[in-house]
């Protein structure tokens, strides 16, 4: 590691460029609960992970993402399907899988009684981290989330940010290669969110595999090297941020506020060759448009024209959130299948 802090945006699209690198293999999972009714809560789902990359599960409550991460952490087989980690089958092989992954999940298992250092010490003893090794690498874990002097501090006492970066380390103790993090950031006030992120990419700069899970988009995009969304079960598009950005059919995205629409402006909006679609949504116009900023000062030229006032005018490219309407039709913070998940719940 260099002295700088590694910046998730300059490391994004660097690591697990070689695709026969996989350390994690999955397909065609699926995982059928049988209770009142049938739901499938995983369906013929297929891809990859590659080694040493950041890799995102996204999708709404009940898309499957949970269950997918419990099948890959052993805790509940699939109903038909394989998957691999490192080699080692997650039904055929689970001890071997759990001395290799590390996992932080997203309800806090710290014991609030205890120390910062007795919490890393039990789950390090845990994970069979012999002696001499813990009081080398607790405080090295400490250190690198800056709570070496609250070391000796009772957990109760801490913020929810530091409580997270502890609890992050922690499923760090024993080395994993791959680290699960589900919703790491959740409820935390933005700086502790930033705090987590870096602390990330420092784990993923000593070459960790980590797999995320999250609800926020600027997140997935700050860190990410690929994403997969995953919606009622489905796996529904897996590449870079970038790329998904770029299969949107319109470039830019206008939103123009208005009072009251005037007669002969859809059509007149329409009839330029660079529109993609316009839709009227609360009072304000939604334009996918190629080349939006040219695009712009005619679409104004035509509201003059037709006598209609402009309350609002923005432009913007498109985000990870409108691929993701224009994907499922829906937004990530919307719920999936209602009831998708067996008593263990998630998503």
């Amino acid at each position: 590691m260099t002295g700088r802090d590694p910046d998730p945006e300059d490391q994004a699209g660097e690591k697990g460029k070689n695709p026969d690198d996989d350390i994690i293999r999955i397909e065609k999972i699926t995982k059928v609960f049988q209770n009142a009714r049938t739901v499938v809560a995983v369906d013929d789902v297929s891809f990859t992970v590659r080694r040493g990359e950041i890799f995102g599960l996204l999708g709404p409550n009940g898309a499957g993402k949970s269950t997918l991460i419990r099948i890959l952490t052993t805790l509940m087989k699939p109903t038909s399907g394989t998957a691999s980690i490192e080699s080692y089958d997650v039904t055929r092989d689970p001890e071997k899988i759990r001395a290799r992954i590390g996992v932080c999940p997203q309800n806090s298992t710290l014991d609030l009684e205890l120390s910062a250092y007795d919490n890393l010490d039990f789950y390090g003893r845990l994970q069979n981290v012999d002696d001499a090794t813990l009081e080398a690498r607790i405080p090295e874990l400490l250190a690198m989330v800056d709570l070496s002097d609250r070391a000796e501090a009772r957990v109760s006492t801490f913020s929810g940010g530091m409580r997270r970066k502890l609890e992050i380390v922690r499923a760090f103790i024993h080395r994993p290669s791959i680290l699960f993090l589900d919703e790491p950031t959740i409820g935390l006030d933005p700086e502790s969110r930033r705090e987590v992120w870096k602390q990330i990419t420092h784990l993923n700069a000593e070459e960790t595999t980590i797999i995320l899970t999250t609800h926020y988009m600027d997140e997935a995009e700050k860190l990410c090297h690929r994403l997969a969304f995953m919606d009622q079960g489905r796996l529904i598009s897996l590449d870079t941020p970038e790329n998904l950005k770029r299969a949107m059919p319109g470039g830019d995205l206008i939103e123009i506020g208005f009072d009251e629409l005037k007669e002969g402006i859809l059509p007149a909006l329409q009839a330029h060759p660079s529109v993609v679609s316009v839709e009227v949504k609360d009072q304000k116009l939604l334009i996918s448009a190629h080349a939006g900023s040219s695009l712009l000062p005619q679409i104004l030229a035509d509201f003059s024209r037709l006598g209609t006032p402009v309350r609002s005018v923005s432009i913007r490219s498109p985000s990870l959130e409108d691929v993701f309407i224009y994907l499922t039709g829906k937004k990530l913070g919307d719920p999936g299948v209602s009831g998708a998940l067996s008593p263990e719940g998630g998503s």
